[in-house]
């Protein structure tokens, strides 16, 4: 009989997207269910999977705090009435408040946890469920803040990357404009929709660009307008299934720092300048660029600092170096030379079957 196990995660697209790469490395050995709260169901379509709703409140409103706590509760009664009923041998939380109330479940009775721990600091979720987990899966054996008495549940694998990513061979751009990807727009972040395409539109007078811009939704027409006006070659969109194409097409790109979006631009060998998110929790996001920033596959802008003449002339330099974009690329190669599908796949299965 196969064991079944739950993936829970939920909220953004750096949660779901590993909980869905998880999924598709087992689904050949093991009857697999995931669960999301409500943010996370637009990633997931039950055409290919079998979900399941525990809609977990945010924990940081001090006034709305007794209610959530109130219903944290009832969604860990919810939570073992799911583990039961499905028969869940095994949870494994891709960290998050959203997996709260699961992880309580699964340890009230007995089931083991398996914890993902994809950023550079560990979660403060994670960091509290250590003590009950059976392992936590990680990039880097160097996380920030992880409790050394744990270090013996650390197990570390290449990043878990979309299928659709290996499943193409690098292409060179021999477009004769040089094309930058905007990565990160589309959640209105007004440093993406607001800020950047100024310096683009700057910069463009001094070298042929072709843009592909991710923006909000409500951006997009203006946006293009504005690189239309400016005679720039362009691609603006919100949401795209197919990013991984667009990333290919790409020179340079521009990007948040999430650790799915940086594994992927890393696997797709496009040099990347970070900006992380300075909101991010204990600023893990400027952790994980800095990362690929040691490792001399990128550069990191500072927003909270941002100086747009400053990176006006970073661009400007980055463009007429084709030596450094190089340097990068070699670097990204070097660093991925290991993630294959199936080396990630075989390290997965080793560490859920290992007794």
């Amino acid at each position: 009989m196969t064991d079944k196990i739950l993936i829970s995660t939920g909220g953004s697209g750096g949660h779901v997207i590993p909980a869905i790469t998880i999924h598709d490395h087992l689904k050949e050995n093991y009857d697999i269910s995931i669960s999301s709260d409500v943010r996370g169901l637009k990633y997931l379509d039950d055409k290919f999977y079998k979900i399941l709703v525990i809609d977990t409140p945010k924990l940081n409103n001090l006034i709305l705090f007794p209610l959530s706590i109130l219903k944290v509760f009832f969604l860990v009664l919810k939570s073992l009435i799911i583990l039961k009923k499905e028969k869940i041998q095994i949870l494994i939380s891709t960290g998050g408040y959203m997996s709260l109330p699961l992880c309580i479940a699964a340890w009230i009775l007995n089931i083991k946890i398996y914890l993902l721990e994809p950023n550079m600091v560990i979660g403060r979720a994670n960091k509290f469920f250590l003590k009950f987990c059976k392992k936590i899966i990680c990039y880097s054996e160097n996380i920030i803040s992880f409790p050394k008495k744990y270090k013996d549940k650390l197990n570390i694998i290449n990043p878990l990357i979309r299928k659709k990513y290996y499943n193409k061979k690098l292409k060179e751009n021999n477009n004769n404009k040089f094309t930058l990807i905007i990565i990160g727009g589309s959640q209105g972040a007004q440093i993406f929709d607001k800020i950047l395409h100024k310096s683009i539109i700057k910069v463009s007078k001094f070298k042929l660009l072709k843009v592909i811009h991710q923006t909000n939704q409500k951006n997009i027409d203006n946006l293009k307008n504005l690189y239309l006006e400016n005679k720039i070659d362009n691609t603006v969109f919100s949401y795209d299934q197919n990013l991984n194409l667009l990333i290919d097409q790409a020179d340079l790109c521009i990007t948040r720092s999430g650790a799915s979006s940086l594994a992927e631009i890393s696997l797709s060998k496009k040099p990347f300048i970070a900006i992380p998110l300075p909101s991010s929790k204990d600023n893990h996001q400027l952790e994980n660029a800095n990362y690929y920033k040691n490792k001399g596959c990128c550069w990191v802008v500072d927003q909270n600092n941002f100086d747009q003449k400053k990176f006006e002339n970073l661009l400007l330099n980055i463009l007429n170096n084709k030596d450094e974009i190089l340097k990068k690329k070699n670097n990204l190669e070097k660093l991925n030379y290991q993630n294959t599908w199936n080396n990630v796949n075989q390290n997965l299965l080793n560490i859920i079957n290992e007794n």
